[in-house]
């Protein structure tokens, strides 16, 4: 199977990067972006095939291959319509991961009949630890999907999900990144005021966050939830129950809950915005 790669930013580099981590041959990536110098220093370093056009890259792509739409959304009109025939022609499966962009607006700038599968991955792709949600249309095939998603599982996890719950998955899973350095850097601030380094402090709550966050996952099948966890550290009368109840008294876990409302909000205003 090859690929193509519209877009070698920081999210198709990484989800590239990923595939030649999983053992997908570099060979069978060809990549095309705007600025050719760019492109030039990009597949010398990661042994991909660069294209002087998108017209190009589909059809060395061929037949029944993968294309990744990896550019910025406001670019997708200038470059979907001419590709377009090409894409059916070879019954190329079309994955987007552009930001904000539905599955009907994609359609409507392609031919009809067209397989696509809406994705939205997160931050942490870079470090092969993306939560990444996944999107079918109606002409997208079972065997698509599994295509779709051994792809992204090269880059961390998968979820395939509705279209309406796009808005929140991109607050809990898009979003959340920034709410959680937040967190971390005001207990860093905390542990300051207590006599520790800011550089300790950042680095012991980060390794905390990331160890309990590890433990859950671990445990998730178990039936652990993070309510249980949580409880399991508190004893009566103890230092971290003192802690919590004073997280409760300041309205901690309404204003997550408000920040992830707020995020939605956005998302859905900003979708309304573009139709």
């Amino acid at each position: 199977m090859n690929y193509g790669f519209i877009g070698t930013g920081s999210m198709g580099s990484a989800i590239i990067n990923g595939l030649i981590s999983s053992g997908v041959k570099p060979d069978t990536i060809y990549c095309t972006t705007a600025h050719s110098d760019t492109l030039a220093t990009f597949t010398k370093e990661t042994n991909t095939i660069p294209c002087a056009s998108n017209e190009e890259l589909v059809k060395k792509a061929g037949k029944d291959g993968i294309i990744v739409l990896a550019c910025k959304p406001q670019h997708i009109a200038g470059i979907l319509p001419s590709i377009c025939e090409l894409l059916l022609q070879n019954n190329c499966l079309l994955i987007s991961v552009a930001a904000g962009t539905t599955l009907s607006t994609l359609a409507s700038l392609l031919q009809p009949g067209q397989k696509i599968i809406r994705t939205m991955p997160n931050l942490a792709a870079a470090i092969k630890k993306s939560t990444t949600a996944l999107c079918p249309n109606k002409y997208a095939t079972e065997e698509d999907i599994k295509h779709a998603t051994t792809l992204f599982q090269s880059i961390g996890y998968t979820h395939i999900i509705e279209e309406k719950l796009f808005s929140a998955f991109s607050a809990v899973a898009g979003c959340s990144p920034a709410f959680t350095c937040e967190y971390i850097d005001n207990m860093a601030k905390a542990g300051v005021n207590f006599g520790l380094t800011k550089k300790q402090a950042t680095l012991i709550a980060t390794q905390a966050v990331f160890g309990t966050a590890n433990l859950l996952l671990e445990e998730y099948d178990n039936g652990i939830t993070p309510a249980s966890l949580a409880d399991n550290v508190q004893s009566p009368g103890g230092t971290t129950v003192a802690g919590v109840v004073a997280l409760e008294q300041t309205g901690f876990g309404s204003s997550v809950i408000s920040a992830v409302q707020a995020s939605v909000k956005r998302d859905k205003e900003l979708g309304q915005s573009k139709n």
